[in-house]
Parts: C-alpha cells; structure tokens; sequence
C-alpha cells in the first residue's frame, strides 16, 4: 500500500538525529556499546535523581483507588496545582493551577499549542538552528513555517523576525537554552521580541503569540539565568517536560503554561483541553502526573553537564576546532573542519562516533534572502 506522498516527503527530510540513533544501535550490536560513542540523541545520560525513583516505587506499591484510570484531560488538579506553583516561583508571574495542562512531553505540548491556536496556512516564525521536528509540528496543524536566521553568535536577530512578520503571522515559535546551541536569549532580547511582537501585533490588528519551549530552562551554567517570557510578554506559551531536568524523557510527561494576561485565556484553555484529546494523547501519563506532584525542586545534577561540556570544549579547542561555549542544555555546536557537514559527519561514523550535522538543525539558515524564501542558500558546516 503507497503511503501519503506528504509523509513520503516527510520521511526525506526526517530528523538526522533519529537517523544516527538508529545507526548506534546497529553499530553497538556489532562492535559493543563501549566500543561506540554516540552523540546523536538527544538522551541524558545522568540518571535520574534518588527522589524520582523513591517515589516511582512508592506510587507503584501504593493502593490507590482509580490509580490508572482516565482523569480530567488537562490533568489533576493537584498536579497542576504543582506545576504552577513552581512556575509562580520561577518565572515571576502568578499561576493558578487552571492556567496549566498536563501533556505527552513538550513534544505533545507544542502540537497541542499549535492545534489550538492556527488556522490553515498561518504562519509561525522559528529562529534558526531548530530541532528539525519543529517544522512537522507546524505542519500537523495546517500551518507554515518560516525560518529566519541567527546573528552569528546565535542570539535572536530581531531585525529578521521583524521581516519575516507578515499578515498571515500568528506566533514566533523559540527555544532556550536552544537545541542543538545552547544558547540562552538573554531577557533584553526578549524584550526587544516583546516590543516588536505588540509593535507589529498592534499594526495588523491581530496578537502574534510567543511559543516559549523550555525543556532545558533548569540545565543552565556559569550563573545565566533564563528570562520569564511570561513575565516580559502577555500572549506567551511555556511548553516544557521533565525529560531532560529529572532525565525521563522515555517518560513524556511534560506541560502547558498559559499566560494569564492572555485575551480570551477561557476560550484558548478550553481549545488546548480539546487539543490535548482529540490529537489522541488524551491525557499525559497517569502515573508519572502523581510522581511529579511530589517531586517539587527536585533536580538532576547540572554539575555533572557542566564538567562534561567544559570537558568536551577544552578537547575540541586543543586539536584547533571553533566551538562557541553552551550557556545551557547539553549540546555541542561546533564548527566542522570542512564545508560538508555531512561528509563530516559520515567519516566520523567510520571511526564509531555519532555525531549530527548541523544542516539538519537548518544552521544554514544565515542569510535573509535565504529566511525569506526557505532556499537552503548557504549551508555552513557545523555539528
């Protein structure tokens, strides 16, 4: 039977991350996991905290009445009422626990957002480099996406966003500290993001939204803070999981925030509740929900990251290699020696290391005449 010729396409330019991940698994079955060093996924591997387990085998013992069984779709209220709580704290905006929704990852986060709030051919402004998955979330909800370049350190190039703004703009998808650069926006350009959403906003007599994806918000070093886009922007979404701050991304267990200050903040809970149903997640994880009602502050440890990263840096820097140093997640994003990242990136799985070429983060993304059209005009070679 012929497939979707849509998802025929999809599957072409499908992710090189899970590409690579599959290539590891063939080649530690050959040669022996030890013998294999792979960098591709995006999977921690610091285990996740005592207290997780503590209360994993707690929960599993534990007689609970309806333990399993189907809950409200944005999830339970004690839950929620968790999440905000911590949220109120972190991000410097009061929460309540109605403002939360309780979702399969931040992976199922965005679709849900995304579901929720475009109308078919409405377009979402991402800044490059991406998790290239991005681009099929957008997809799923009818949308279009629009890339637009960084500035050469990574940070938002305002300038770009602005131009890429259109009629047909209904929100500036970001996330930070950034998949695959680490990079952490600081809260001046978030502010100048703020101004120029309400600037233009104001201008096309529409709200662009700010989709804020911040699974890596609690794996940041040397003292850079994450800024509240809550805080600094009315019409903001946090979509964000524990899978990277506890290591459970097996887990999916993630959130929705909704800013309070949002117009129409009833009607956009009730269509991202819906959302969250009828995409067929139906409600997050039952059981990881009340393990993550009783783990309130509890954390991987980021030491452990941070000696990896300075570790990995130092090296790279050694034998000659650019690498700009990560303020947060736990990726490397360093200059290829040669222009083809992905004839790069082949060698080096000759010699048992997994790596991903930049490409696919659409790190070629540099020029603006390449953001407005989606030509891929200037592939640079980064890994």
């Amino acid at each position: 039977m012929a497939i979707a010729k849509k998802i025929n396409g999809f599957i072409t330019q499908s992710s090189f991350i899970r590409k690579m991940f599959e290539e590891g698994v063939r080649l530690k079955q050959k040669h022996g996991a030890e013998n294999v060093f792979d960098f591709s996924l995006g999977n921690p591997n610091v285990d996740p905290p005592e207290a997780v387990k503590a209360r994993l085998r707690e929960l599993v013992s534990a007689e609970i009445p309806g333990k399993h069984m189907y809950m409200p779709n944005a999830g339970y209220p004690e839950t929620r009422a968790a999440v905000a709580a911590e949220l109120s704290a972190t991000r410097g905006i009061a929460l309540a626990a109605d403002q939360i929704v309780m979702t399969c990852g931040a992976g199922g986060a965005l679709n849900v957002i995304l579901k929720t709030i475009l109308d078919p051919g409405e377009e979402v402004i991402i800044p490059a480099p991406f998790f290239v998955e991005y681009r099929f979330y957008v997809d799923n909800a009818g949308g279009v996406t629009r890339i637009v370049p960084p500035r050469e350190d990574f940070s938002l190039d305002l300038e770009t966003i602005g131009e890429a703004i259109t009629e047909k703009t209904k929100a500036v998808l970001i996330n930070s500290p950034n998949n695959p650069t680490g990079k952490v926006y600081d809260e001046a350009s978030i502010r100048g993001l703020a101004a120029l959403l309400a600037e233009r906003g104001k201008a096309l007599n529409r709200e662009i939204c700010l989709i804020s994806d911040e699974p890596y918000s609690e794996i940041v070093y040397d003292g850079v803070t994450v800024p509240s886009v809550m805080k600094i922007y009315p019409h903001s979404f946090i979509a964000s999981s524990y899978s990277k701050s506890l290591s459970l991304p097996g887990e999916r267990i993630g959130y929705i925030a909704v800013n309070p200050a949002m117009s129409g903040l009833g009607e956009v809970l009730g269509g991202i509740t819906l959302c969250n149903r009828i995409l067929g997640f139906v409600n997050a994880p039952a059981l990881m929900q009340r393990a993550i009602a009783g783990l309130r502050g509890v954390r991987v440890d980021v030491e452990t990251y941070r000696r990896k990263r300075d570790l990995l840096c130092d090296g790279l820097a050694s034998v000659g290699c650019r690498v700009t140093k990560p303020e947060g997640a736990f990726y490397l994003f360093p200059k290829t020696p040669i222009a083809d990242d992905v004839r790069f990136a082949d060698e080096l799985r000759k010699r048992r290391i997994l790596t991903v070429p930049g490409s696919g983060f659409y790190s070629w993304a540099r020029s603006k005449d390449s953001a407005k059209s989606g030509r891929n005009s200037n592939r640079e070679g980064r890994q």
